[in-house]
């Protein structure tokens, strides 16, 4: 009798526990497919929440990068870009990303991983650019280069062009700054200066900065850029006075200043007595 009562207490510890263990393992899938702010997706990827929903996790995105033609042989390895998460990879399991310090994109001109894919995931139609033509890299909107000045040896003195030797879009998405260094009087600073209007996000900048922790990194746009909003135009600017042709006059920008009034805003922190 003691003997099945210890092997019928054993048994419900058991289940207990494979129910535990299943239970968090479902609760990690269900974590680990949240859409994630910092992830560097494939070229021509619908909006992060848009791309968790068509996505399938086949694969074949990241068959087609490991096996397309001219790929880069680096030490003796291939240099691959994309992978598909894994549970510790803090990015919705079984998706493609990439890493741009380690694995950047090389920005192939045929994007075969796009081509690849069988939901549109990964879309052409978000490599045709603003004039619709036909889909080319150069309209890869994969993420913006950001640099940190404090870090960037460039922006020290010292003569360092890594990052603008890199770019693939050199001349238009990294651009070179002369500016005199008053510190010495005698050299010249160059700068190096990010256009995130034709940057493609692909993360050979980062991967070629020389500094230990890179000084330049690629966020996706959506988490870096502002937006203006209907209420302020280049006035200079023919295409930018299109963009806000169609705008609404009662278009209104709330913050945290909002509940007081402009005067009351302006005059803040001033004592009068």
């Amino acid at each position: 009798m003691e003997k099945d009562r210890r092997k019928f207490l054993v048994g419900i510890a058991q289940a207990i526990s494979f129910s535990a263990v299943g239970g968090t393992a479902v609760a990690g899938f269900v974590e680990e497919n949240k859409d994630k702010p910092l992830t560097l997706r494939p070229p021509g990827a619908l909006p992060e929440k848009e791309f968790l929903a068509t996505c399938i996790r086949c694969g074949l995105c990241v068959e087609a990068c490991n096996n397309r033609e001219n790929v880069p042989i680096i030490d003796g390895k291939k240099a691959t870009t994309l992978q598909l998460a894994t549970p510790s990879d803090n990015v919705a399991m079984g998706t493609p990303f990439f890493i741009a310090r380690t694995n950047p994109c090389y920005a192939c001109d045929d994007f075969p991983c796009v081509t690849a894919c069988p939901t549109d995931a990964l879309s052409e139609e978000n490599l045709k650019g603003k004039n619709g033509k036909e889909p080319s890299i150069d309209n890869a909107k994969i993420g913006v280069a950001v640099i940190d000045p404090s870090s960037c040896i460039a922006y020290w003195g010292l003569q360092c062009t890594a990052c603008y030797r890199a770019c693939p879009e050199i001349d238009k998405a990294i651009t070179i700054e002369w500016k005199q260094n008053k510190r010495t009087g005698k050299h010249a600073y160059r700068i190096p200066i990010v256009h995130q209007d034709a940057c493609i996000g692909c993360g050979l900048c980062e991967e070629a900065c020389v500094t230990e922790v890179s000084a330049i990194k690629i966020f996706p746009k959506e988490v870096v850029l502002g937006k203006a909003g209907d209420r302020y135009v280049k006035g200079w600017d023919k295409e930018d006075q299109q963009r806000v042709k169609n705008a609404s006059t009662k278009t209104t920008t709330k913050t945290g200043r909002s509940h007081k009034s402009a005067v009351d805003n302006l005059n803040e922190g001033v004592s009068w007595e």
